[in-house]
């Protein structure tokens, strides 16, 4: 099972789209706080639907919490868009962490620097950078497609 994870998320209908994806793709949520909206909130709720219930989900107070149940860091891919390295170059292995950083800001130098695995989605020169939940959809896909072919 593929472990999505997004650090202190803010806007609720991304994170909505997003549970609905992994309900979908059988992958784990992790959500890090702070967010920019209440676990409750009506619009992560109408994002989700009713998949919500389904969902794997743990929300962790912080980033250390988070870090200190990773059973190997080696398995944890950072997406930004400062990355050299393509997603589509990377091969991805069941129980791996794909880290997505808050939609302003996507994930601080210093959180970057916790982690050796930084990957990008090739985009047009002509965007700063994807919607978050389109850019989990790609990257889960295309981990998805590869697991699915190792079986």
């Amino acid at each position: 099972m593929l472990n999505v994870v997004l650090v202190e998320p803010e806007i609720p209908n991304n994170t909505g789209n997003i549970g609905r994806l992994c309900v979908g793709t059988e992958s784990r949520l992790h959500l890090i706080h702070p967010f920019g909206f209440v676990i409750n909130d009506k619009n992560l709720k109408r994002s989700g639907l009713d998949y919500w219930v389904h969902l794997d989900v743990t929300e962790h107070q912080n980033v250390e919490e988070w870090i200190a149940q990773i059973p190997d860091h080696s398995r944890v891919f950072l997406m930004s868009s400062h990355s050299d390295k393509s997603y589509l170059e990377n091969e991805f292995q069941d129980g791996d962490w794909l880290v997505f950083g808050k939609e302003s800001v996507g994930l601080s130098k210093e959180f970057m620097a916790r982690f050796k695995n930084h990957l990008t989605i090739p985009m047009s020169p002509l965007i700063r950078s994807f919607n978050i939940a389109n850019s989990v959809a790609f990257v889960v896909g295309e981990a998805k497609r590869q697991i699915g072919l190792k079986k």
